[in-house]
C-alpha cells in the first residue's frame, strides 16, 4: 500500500507541472500586456508601468517567470494580484466558502442519488423507477440558472423558507438552497448511474449464488449488490467534487456566494492573471488528492481489487 501511494504521488508531480505550465502559458505568454487592462482607456505612466512589470516579473522571459512562480508555490507564496492583495489572502477568504458549498452539494447528491438509484434499480420497470427516470431527465435537461431562479422564487419568495441570497460570512443555513441547486444536475446523473450499476450487478453470478444459498435480501442488497455497484458511483462523485468546486460560478453568482467561482470569474474579466493561475493550481492539487483517496477506497469497496507492487 505504501509503495502504491508513493507511486501515485510521484505520478502527480508531472501532472502538476504540466497543468500549471499550460495555464501560466495561456495567461501570460499570449499576445498583449496584461497590465494595460488595469488602466482601461487611460494611458499609463511609462515609469509606473515599468515598475509594475518589474514587480510582477513581466520584464523577464516567460520561462523565468514560470519558474519564479513555481518556486513561490513551493514556499507557500502564490503571488500578488494586480490590485495589490496577496493571492493567498484571497484563497483563504474564498476557498472555505466554496468547499463548504461543494461538500454540502456532494452529500446531497451522493446520499439522495444512491438511495433513489438503488431503489429504482431494484424496482426496474415499476412506477418508482419510471418516475425517477422522468424526474432525473427533467433536471438534466434544465440549465442550472433556470433551476436556481425557480428555486429562489418558490422557496425564497413564495414560501419564505430560505434566503434568496447568501449573507456575509456565508453561514451554512444560507448555503442549503445553493447546495441543492448546485447538486441538482449531477444528482440526476448519479441516480441514473447508480440504477444502471445496480441492475448490472444484480444479474452477476455471485449475486445469484448468494440468493441460491438462502441469504436474505436484506443481507444481499447492502453487502453484495450495493457495495459492488458503488465503484463507478464513487469514481463519478469524486470527479464531480472537483467539478462542483470549479463549476459553482453560475450558482455563486446568482446566490451572491463569496466563493471561488464568483471570484475566479471576476479575476478573468478583470485580467487578474496571478489570481487565475493560483486558483487553478489549487484546484489541480485538490483534484489530485481526491483521485488518490478514491483509488484507495476501491480496495475497501471491492476486495477483489489489489494494489500490485
Amino acid at each position: 500500500m505504501a509503495g502504491y501511494i508513493l507511486r501515485r504521488l510521484l505520478q502527480a508531480v508531472p501532472v502538476l507541472l504540466g497543468t500549471t505550465f499550460l495555464i501560466y502559458f495561456m495567461v501570460f505568454a499570449m499576445p498583449g500586456d496584461p497590465l494595460l487592462a488595469l488602466f482601461g482607456d487611460k494611458a499609463p505612466d511609462p515609469a509606473l508601468l515599468e515598475r509594475l512589470r518589474e514587480q510582477y516579473h513581466l520584464d523577464q522571459p516567460f520561462i523565468v517567470q514560470y519558474f519564479l512562480y513555481l518556486g513561490g508555490i513551493f514556499h507557500g507564496d502564490f503571488g500578488t494580484s494586480f490590485s495589490g492583495e496577496p493571492v493567498s489572502a484571497i484563497l483563504v477568504r474564498t476557498f472555505p466558502v466554496t468547499i463548504r458549498l461543494a461538500i454540502m452539494a456532494l452529500i446531497i447528491e451522493f446520499v439522495g442519488g444512491v438511495l433513489i438509484g438503488l431503489i429504482s434499480g431494484l424496482r426496474k420497470g415499476k412506477l418508482f423507477d419510471a418516475s425517477a427516470l422522468v424526474v432525473s431527465l427533467i433536471f438534466i435537461s434544465l440549465p442550472i440558472f433556470v433551476i436556481a431562479f425557480v428555486a429562489q422564487f418558490v422557496f425564497g419568495i413564495q414560501l419564505g423558507w430560505v434566503k434568496t441570497t447568501v449573507s456575509a460570512g456565508a453561514p451554512i443555513q444560507d448555503l442549503i438552497l445553493p447546495a441543492f441547486v448546485l447538486a441538482s444536475i449531477t444528482f440526476a446523473q448519479l441516480i441514473r448511474l447508480t440504477r444502471a450499476s445496480v441492475i448490472e450487478t444484480e444479474q452477476l453470478d455471485f449475486v445469484r449464488t448468494a440468493y441460491s444459498k438462502g441469504l436474505s435480501r436484506r443481507r444481499i442488497i447492502p453487502v453484495h449488490i450495493l457495495r459492488n455497484s458503488l465503484i463507478p458511483v464513487v469514481t463519478y462523485a469524486a470527479t464531480d467534487f472537483g467539478v462542483l468546486l470549479v463549476g459553482a460560478t453560475v450558482t455563486e453568482g446568482i446566490f451572491n456566494v463569496p466563493g471561488v467561482g464568483r471570484t475566479l470569474y471576476q479575476a478573468i474579466v478583470q485580467g487578474q492573471g496571478p489570481t487565475v493561475v493560483s486558483f487553478v493550481t489549487v484546484m489541480v492539487l485538490i483534484y489530485l488528492v481526491v483521485n488518490l483517496v478514491v483509488d484507495l477506497l476501491y480496495g475497501l469497496l471491492d476486495p477483489r481489487i489489489r494494489y500490485v507492487k
